[in-house]
Protein backbone atom coordinates (compact mmCIF):
# COMPACT_ATOMS: atom_id res chain seq x y z
CA UNK A 1 0.00 0.00 0.00
CA UNK A 2 1.33 3.77 -0.54
CA UNK A 3 2.60 5.48 2.59
CA UNK A 4 1.57 9.11 3.21
CA UNK A 5 3.89 11.93 4.17
CA UNK A 6 1.66 12.93 6.46
CA UNK A 7 1.88 9.25 8.20
CA UNK A 8 5.43 9.06 8.04
CA UNK A 9 5.61 12.73 9.62
CA UNK A 10 3.02 11.19 12.51
CA UNK A 11 4.97 7.96 13.17
CA UNK A 12 8.39 10.02 13.14
CA UNK A 13 6.48 12.95 15.75
CA UNK A 14 5.20 10.04 17.92
CA UNK A 15 8.73 7.96 17.88
CA UNK A 16 11.31 10.09 16.89
CA UNK A 17 12.72 7.84 14.80
CA UNK A 18 13.80 8.73 11.57
CA UNK A 19 12.18 9.05 8.31
CA UNK A 20 13.25 6.29 6.68
CA UNK A 21 12.81 3.80 9.49
CA UNK A 22 8.93 5.25 10.02
CA UNK A 23 8.40 5.01 6.23
CA UNK A 24 10.08 1.16 6.60
CA UNK A 25 7.52 0.04 9.91
CA UNK A 26 4.84 1.66 7.98
CA UNK A 27 5.28 -0.48 5.17
CA UNK A 28 5.66 -3.62 7.18
CA UNK A 29 2.69 -3.36 9.04
CA UNK A 30 0.78 -1.89 6.04
CA UNK A 31 0.19 1.46 7.77
CA UNK A 32 -1.05 0.28 11.18
CA UNK A 33 0.48 3.04 13.47
CA UNK A 34 0.09 0.87 16.24
CA UNK A 35 2.09 -1.74 14.84
CA UNK A 36 4.91 0.47 13.04
CA UNK A 37 5.10 1.66 16.64
CA UNK A 38 5.76 -1.65 18.08
CA UNK A 39 8.32 -2.25 15.68
CA UNK A 40 10.36 0.72 15.91
CA UNK A 41 10.37 0.01 19.77
CA UNK A 42 11.47 -3.62 19.26
CA UNK A 43 14.25 -2.72 16.90
CA UNK A 44 15.18 -0.17 19.85
CA UNK A 45 15.14 -3.10 22.61
CA UNK A 46 17.69 -5.20 19.59
CA UNK A 47 19.78 -2.63 19.13
CA UNK A 48 20.23 -2.32 23.14
CA UNK A 49 21.37 -5.82 23.35
CA UNK A 50 23.64 -5.23 20.33
CA UNK A 51 25.42 -2.34 22.27
CA UNK A 52 25.54 -3.67 25.94
CA UNK A 53 29.11 -4.02 25.70
CA UNK A 54 29.60 -0.32 24.43
CA UNK A 55 31.27 2.33 26.39
CA UNK A 56 28.51 5.10 27.33
CA UNK A 57 30.72 7.56 29.15
CA UNK A 58 29.54 10.75 27.79
CA UNK A 59 25.97 12.29 28.58
CA UNK A 60 24.26 14.65 30.87
CA UNK A 61 23.81 15.42 34.22
CA UNK A 62 21.48 17.87 35.04
CA UNK A 63 19.88 18.72 38.71
CA UNK A 64 16.41 20.35 39.77
CA UNK A 65 14.72 21.38 42.76
CA UNK A 66 10.99 20.24 43.50
CA UNK A 67 9.88 21.71 47.15
CA UNK A 68 12.39 20.69 49.58
CA UNK A 69 13.62 17.87 47.34
CA UNK A 70 16.64 18.53 45.01
CA UNK A 71 17.72 15.64 42.63
CA UNK A 72 21.01 14.98 39.81
CA UNK A 73 20.04 12.69 37.00
CA UNK A 74 23.02 11.65 34.74
CA UNK A 75 21.62 10.31 31.65
CA UNK A 76 24.64 8.75 29.58
CA UNK A 77 25.36 8.10 25.76
CA UNK A 78 28.22 7.47 24.00
CA UNK A 79 29.08 10.72 21.85
CA UNK A 80 28.96 14.36 23.08
CA UNK A 81 27.40 15.02 19.42
CA UNK A 82 24.05 13.06 21.02
CA UNK A 83 24.65 14.59 24.64
CA UNK A 84 24.54 18.08 23.00
CA UNK A 85 21.03 17.37 20.96
CA UNK A 86 18.53 19.70 22.32
CA UNK A 87 15.99 16.25 21.93
CA UNK A 88 18.33 14.02 24.44
CA UNK A 89 18.32 17.32 26.98
CA UNK A 90 14.71 17.37 27.14
CA UNK A 91 13.77 14.08 27.76
CA UNK A 92 16.77 13.47 30.77
CA UNK A 93 14.95 16.47 32.05
CA UNK A 94 11.55 15.18 31.74
CA UNK A 95 12.80 11.78 33.39
CA UNK A 96 14.29 13.74 36.24
CA UNK A 97 10.87 15.92 36.93
CA UNK A 98 9.12 12.17 37.15
CA UNK A 99 11.54 11.27 39.26
CA UNK A 100 11.70 14.33 41.84
CA UNK A 101 7.82 14.12 41.99
CA UNK A 102 7.62 10.72 43.08
CA UNK A 103 9.26 8.71 46.34
CA UNK A 104 11.94 7.09 44.28
CA UNK A 105 15.30 7.08 45.71
CA UNK A 106 17.03 4.90 44.00
CA UNK A 107 18.32 4.64 40.28
CA UNK A 108 16.04 1.09 39.53
CA UNK A 109 13.12 2.59 40.77
CA UNK A 110 13.29 5.77 38.80
CA UNK A 111 13.64 3.11 35.96
CA UNK A 112 10.16 1.65 36.82
CA UNK A 113 8.19 4.93 36.87
CA UNK A 114 5.96 5.74 34.05
CA UNK A 115 6.17 8.33 32.41
CA UNK A 116 3.26 10.95 31.11
CA UNK A 117 2.18 8.14 28.46
CA UNK A 118 2.08 5.36 30.73
CA UNK A 119 5.64 4.36 29.76
CA UNK A 120 8.40 3.62 32.09
CA UNK A 121 11.44 5.27 32.00
CA UNK A 122 13.48 2.15 30.96
CA UNK A 123 11.37 1.73 28.46
CA UNK A 124 11.76 5.45 27.25
CA UNK A 125 16.16 4.86 27.53
CA UNK A 126 15.51 1.48 24.87
CA UNK A 127 13.62 3.38 22.62
CA UNK A 128 15.79 6.01 22.08
CA UNK A 129 18.55 3.69 21.79
CA UNK A 130 17.25 2.33 18.50
CA UNK A 131 16.11 5.71 17.31
CA UNK A 132 19.65 6.80 18.58
CA UNK A 133 21.85 4.06 17.40
CA UNK A 134 23.86 4.88 20.72
CA UNK A 135 24.18 2.91 23.71
CA UNK A 136 22.09 5.04 26.50
CA UNK A 137 21.57 4.00 30.36
CA UNK A 138 20.52 6.12 33.10
CA UNK A 139 24.08 6.75 35.20
CA UNK A 140 23.45 8.16 38.39
CA UNK A 141 20.64 9.24 40.10
CA UNK A 142 20.60 10.75 43.61
CA UNK A 143 18.31 13.07 45.79
CA UNK A 144 18.46 15.47 48.83
CA UNK A 145 15.64 16.71 51.05
CA UNK A 146 16.17 18.52 53.25
CA UNK A 147 14.68 22.18 55.16
CA UNK A 148 16.00 24.57 51.99
CA UNK A 149 17.44 22.96 48.75
CA UNK A 150 19.74 24.27 45.80
CA UNK A 151 20.66 23.02 42.45
CA UNK A 152 23.14 23.77 39.94
CA UNK A 153 23.90 22.56 36.53
CA UNK A 154 27.09 23.74 35.19
CA UNK A 155 27.11 25.46 31.52
CA UNK A 156 27.49 22.18 29.05
CA UNK A 157 25.62 19.94 31.48
CA UNK A 158 29.04 17.98 32.22
CA UNK A 159 28.59 19.02 35.87
CA UNK A 160 25.75 19.19 38.71
CA UNK A 161 25.36 19.80 42.41
CA UNK A 162 22.69 19.70 44.94
CA UNK A 163 22.62 20.91 48.62
CA UNK A 164 20.55 20.93 51.53
CA UNK A 165 20.26 23.22 54.41
CA UNK A 166 19.37 22.84 57.98
CA UNK A 167 16.92 25.77 57.88
CA UNK A 168 13.97 27.37 55.51
CA UNK A 169 14.28 30.24 53.22
CA UNK A 170 17.60 30.46 52.74
CA UNK A 171 18.61 33.49 50.67
CA UNK A 172 18.77 32.54 46.80
CA UNK A 173 21.99 33.88 45.58
CA UNK A 174 24.14 32.73 48.90
CA UNK A 175 22.55 28.85 48.16
CA UNK A 176 23.50 29.52 44.74
CA UNK A 177 26.92 30.23 46.06
CA UNK A 178 27.09 27.29 47.78
CA UNK A 179 26.44 24.99 45.39
CA UNK A 180 29.41 26.56 42.83
CA UNK A 181 31.51 26.34 44.88
CA UNK A 182 30.99 22.44 45.60
CA UNK A 183 31.25 22.37 41.80
CA UNK A 184 34.39 24.48 41.89
CA UNK A 185 35.65 23.05 44.73
CA UNK A 186 34.49 19.15 44.66
CA UNK A 187 34.85 18.94 48.85
CA UNK A 188 35.05 14.97 49.98
CA UNK A 189 32.59 15.65 52.57
CA UNK A 190 30.62 18.68 54.63
CA UNK A 191 32.97 19.00 57.42
CA UNK A 192 36.05 16.74 58.70
CA UNK A 193 33.21 14.61 60.88
CA UNK A 194 31.59 13.84 57.32
CA UNK A 195 34.85 11.98 56.05
CA UNK A 196 35.10 8.87 55.47
CA UNK A 197 37.50 6.88 58.37
CA UNK A 198 39.04 5.20 55.49
CA UNK A 199 40.21 8.49 53.77
CA UNK A 200 41.22 10.03 56.55
CA UNK A 201 43.78 6.85 57.50
CA UNK A 202 45.16 7.12 53.90
CA UNK A 203 45.84 10.73 54.28
CA UNK A 204 47.91 10.36 57.53
CA UNK A 205 49.98 7.23 55.90
CA UNK A 206 50.41 9.23 52.56
CA UNK A 207 51.75 12.50 55.06
CA UNK A 208 53.98 9.92 57.45
CA UNK A 209 55.40 8.38 54.34
CA UNK A 210 56.25 11.46 52.58
CA UNK A 211 58.01 12.68 55.65
CA UNK A 212 59.77 10.00 56.27
CA UNK A 213 61.03 9.91 53.02
CA UNK A 214 62.42 14.07 53.99
CA UNK A 215 64.00 12.33 57.01
CA UNK A 216 61.72 13.50 59.81
CA UNK A 217 62.36 11.51 62.71
CA UNK A 218 60.23 8.48 62.84
CA UNK A 219 59.15 9.35 66.75
CA UNK A 220 57.50 13.10 65.19
CA UNK A 221 55.85 11.12 62.55
CA UNK A 222 52.93 11.13 63.71
CA UNK A 223 52.54 14.42 65.28
CA UNK A 224 53.73 16.16 61.83
CA UNK A 225 51.23 13.71 60.07
CA UNK A 226 48.61 15.16 62.02
CA UNK A 227 49.12 18.39 61.33
CA UNK A 228 48.86 17.51 57.15
CA UNK A 229 45.44 15.54 57.66
CA UNK A 230 44.18 18.96 59.53
CA UNK A 231 45.40 20.77 56.55
CA UNK A 232 43.22 18.12 54.40
CA UNK A 233 40.13 19.05 55.60
CA UNK A 234 40.88 22.53 55.76
CA UNK A 235 40.85 22.54 51.88
CA UNK A 236 38.86 19.55 51.54
CA UNK A 237 35.55 19.98 53.76
CA UNK A 238 32.72 22.02 52.20
CA UNK A 239 32.23 24.03 55.53
CA UNK A 240 36.40 24.42 55.96
CA UNK A 241 37.37 25.69 52.43
CA UNK A 242 37.88 29.36 51.27
CA UNK A 243 34.99 30.53 49.81
CA UNK A 244 36.14 30.56 46.15
CA UNK A 245 34.12 34.29 46.47
CA UNK A 246 36.27 35.86 49.20
CA UNK A 247 38.98 33.81 50.14
CA UNK A 248 39.14 35.35 53.18
CA UNK A 249 36.45 33.33 54.81
CA UNK A 250 35.70 30.12 55.03
CA UNK A 251 32.32 28.44 53.49
CA UNK A 252 30.33 28.25 57.32
CA UNK A 253 31.68 31.76 58.02
CA UNK A 254 30.01 32.94 54.68
CA UNK A 255 26.66 30.80 56.35
CA UNK A 256 26.87 32.67 59.45
CA UNK A 257 26.57 36.30 58.42
CA UNK A 258 22.86 35.63 57.37
CA UNK A 259 22.36 33.01 60.81
CA UNK A 260 24.70 32.03 62.96
CA UNK A 261 23.32 28.91 62.91
CA UNK A 262 22.71 28.02 59.01
CA UNK A 263 25.02 25.27 58.01
CA UNK A 264 24.75 22.63 55.02
CA UNK A 265 23.42 19.76 56.25
CA UNK A 266 24.12 17.52 53.15
CA UNK A 267 25.24 18.00 49.33
CA UNK A 268 25.67 15.82 46.14
CA UNK A 269 28.20 16.34 43.47
CA UNK A 270 28.56 14.33 40.00
CA UNK A 271 30.84 15.24 37.01
CA UNK A 272 31.15 13.66 33.52
CA UNK A 273 34.29 14.86 33.06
Amino acid sequence: MSISASDVMKLRKATGAGMMDCKKALAETDGDFDAAVQIIREKGKAIANKRADREASEGVALAKVNGNKAGILVFNCETDFVAKNEGFVDLTAKMLDTALASEAKTLDEVKALKMDDGRTIDEHVTEQTGIIGEKLELGYFDIIEAASVVAYIHPGNKLATIAGFNKPNVDEQMAKDVAMQIAAMNPVAVDKDGVPEKIAQQELEIAKEKYRQEGKPENMLDKIAQGALNKFFKENTLLNQAFVKDNKQTILQYLQTADKDLTVAEFKRYSLD
